[in-house]
Formats: C-alpha cells, sequence, structure tokens
C-alpha cells in the first residue's frame, strides 16, 4: 500500500489485538490485487444494548488505480455480528472478492453478453413438442417446446424468423438452443 493503513475505533477504545486481525486481514488483500493505494477500516460499536449485547460493524475503504472499494457489514438485527472477529472476517472476504472482481475486469475475463443468434423455423413437431431452426450459415439447431419464450411454441410456423440462444454443453444430436424468442410475433 502506499498509504499506511488506517484504522479507526468507534464506540470502544482502541484494541492491539484486533489492529493486528485487522492488519492481517489487509495484507492478505494485497494477493487479490497488487496495486491497492490506500485502505482505511473502521470497526464501530453503533449502539449497545442491554439486553442484547453488543453488536458490531465493519466498514473498509479502499481506493486502487481503477476505482474505489466500499464494504460496509451493518449491524443486523439478529446475533450474527456479536462477534467482532466474525464481522472482520465477512468485510475483507467481500473486499477481496470485489478486488478478484476489480483485476478480472481490468485483465478482460470478464465473459461479454453474447448476442443472441438468429434463424428461421426450418421443421416443427408439434405433437411432439420440438422443432428445429437453421441460422443464416446454414447451421441447423434443435429447441424443445419448453425453451420458447412467452409459450409461444404454438404461435411458431414454418419460417418464423426467431433469436435463439446456444446451449453451452454440447449435445449427442447437435447444437440445441436453450431459449427461443418469437421475432414479428404479429406476423406469425
Amino acid at each position: 500500500m502506499q498509504v499506511p493503513l488506517q484504522i479507526t475505533f468507534r464506540g470502544m477504545g482502541p484494541s492491539d489485538a484486533l489492529a493486528q486481525v485487522v492488519r492481517d486481514r489487509a495484507e492478505r488483500l494485497e494477493r487479490f490485487h497488487d496495486r491497492i493505494s490506500r485502505c482505511h477500516v473502521v470497526v464501530d460499536v453503533p449502539h449497545q444494548h442491554q439486553r442484547k449485547g453488543r453488536h458490531y460493524a465493519v466498514r473498509i475503504d479502499i481506493t486502487t488505480p481503477t476505482g474505489e472499494v466500499a464494504v460496509s457489514r451493518e449491524q443486523p438485527q439478529d446475533s450474527s455480528h456479536e462477534d467482532i472477529h466474525a464481522v472482520i472476517r465477512d468485510a475483507f472476504d467481500a473486499a477481496a472478492r470485489q478486488l478478484e472482481d476489480d483485476v478480472r475486469r481490468r485483465r478482460g475475463d470478464v465473459k461479454a453478453r453474447e448476442r443472441p443468434d438468429r434463424g428461421k423455423v426450418v421443421r416443427l413437431f408439434r405433437d411432439d413438442g420440438y422443432g428445429f431452426i437453421v441460422t443464416p450459415d446454414e447451421l441447423e439447431v434443435y429447441f424443445h417446446e419448453n425453451s420458447v419464450a412467452n409459450g409461444d411454441f404454438t404461435r411458431l410456423h414454418i419460417g418464423s424468423e426467431v433469436q435463439f440462444t446456444l446451449a453451452s454443453d454440447e449435445n449427442p444430436k447437435g447444437p440445441r438452443a436453450t431459449t427461443v424468442q418469437l421475432l414479428h410475433p404479429s406476423r406469425s
């Protein structure tokens, strides 16, 4: 880190033991993102209930060259935040996930949403509940009536234009569509 770790205790006195836990966790974050420039952690006891015990909250603000990460583990109504170590662990785990996502985006590892393919219905077996679509490059794709959006299977005809999403798994009978949507429903 370019700027030393900042730890703030609110609603409670400073604790060397908790500060060490926070420092250890903050050091581990650099494994997930090597360009952390600043990290500020606030350990808070927002309000003490006489009957319900102490509830803790932790906020982590991290700055990287690509942006900021803010994680907050606020006090819930149940007893899950009575263990300060669990609250710190959960907050740092959430921060690590966000930092990993940031690194993936930076590297381009994030999967881009693919545009659905288009085609025309070429064969339809209504009684058996399936059919086939052909794409402009002559790929024939199987689909089942349950994959047709909005219950439009009965509105499909030979020549109906559709858009579809191919299944990622390989099918022994060839490519299959996971979702099929009728285009221009008023024309069918």
